[in-house]
């Protein structure tokens, strides 16, 4: 069973769409989405508006974020009577989330099928707005919800785990085949979860972001000898962290410790 919108845009290879339509997956969404009348809901990229009508519906209002401009004139045409529905046509790596929590009064709760092609950066520019989103309820590459979700240890785990740790709980929901999608993407996608946290677990020192970028380009190497020329083995022993360790075996906490020695 699938649900299409007639004489919708075409998807675009370039903005990396592929546009959800399979009925059962779009319920699941919506009932974990349970969304209620006055949550400030945020729909990154609605597409053909697979969720928008439910969406707007359940909420009362709805901000959507849309890069294409035809199928942003295509949801003005659609929602002319709703002005319940703000379409804001804009680029979601550029658009300022604090100014619309503040307009709307409160955290945002963000929505989305993102694009895959953007997905790490996308990621990264809301982490940016963490205080002002409370949740994500987003679907990504299977493969980039393993290395969200990823704990110290797991073969997924890298780079992008260790940053999102200290802000994000990633909870992975249920995946999404291929032909759940039109066109179909080559990948299977998964929902996820992820509460945001208004402030970060433990206070962060200004060299964590760097120390793990320079330990996990060398993840083979040993911690001594990833972070060579960055941090010395003392600083990393004063840490209480044994510098003979690998990477992918040390938490976020261990790596922001070592950051510490930076200061």
């Amino acid at each position: 069973m699938s649900i299409r919108a007639a004489a919708s845009p075409r998807a675009r290879k370039r903005f990396g769409q592929h546009f959800l339509h399979d009925a059962e997956v779009i319920e699941a969404i919506l009932a974990a989405a349970a969304i209620v009348p006055g949550d400030r809901v945020v729909e990154i990229g609605p597409g053909r508006g697979a969720l928008t009508a439910r969406l707007l519906e359940a909420a009362g209002t709805l901000d959507v974020i849309e890069l294409d401009r035809d199928l942003a004139a295509h949801l003005r045409t659609q929602y002319a009577a709703r002005p319940c529905l703000r379409i804001h046509e804009a680029d979601a790596l550029d658009f300022d989330f604090g100014a619309l929590a503040a307009g709307r009064g409160g955290r945002l709760r963000i929505i989305g099928n993102l694009p895959y092609n953007i997905s790490t950066p996308l990621i990264f520019r809301l982490l940016d707005f963490a205080p002002v989103i409370s949740e994500l309820l987003v679907m990504l590459q299977r493969e980039v919800i393993e290395r969200m979700a990823a704990q110290p240890g797991d073969a997924a785990y890298g780079r992008l785990s260790v940053m999102l740790a200290p802000w994000m709980m990633v909870e992975p929901l249920f995946d999404v085949p291929p032909e759940a999608f039109v066109p179909r993407p080559k990948v299977w996608s998964t929902i996820a979860r992820i509460t945001m946290a208004h402030d970060p677990a433990f206070a962060l020192h200004a060299g964590f972001a760097a120390v793990v970028a320079a330990a996990f380009s060398h993840r083979r190497k040993t911690i001594r000898n990833g972070l060579r020329g960055l941090v010395s083995g003392e600083q990393i022993a004063a840490a209480g962290i044994d510098a003979g360790a690998r990477p992918e075996t040390l938490s976020a906490e261990d790596f922001n410790r070592i950051a510490g020695t930076l200061d």
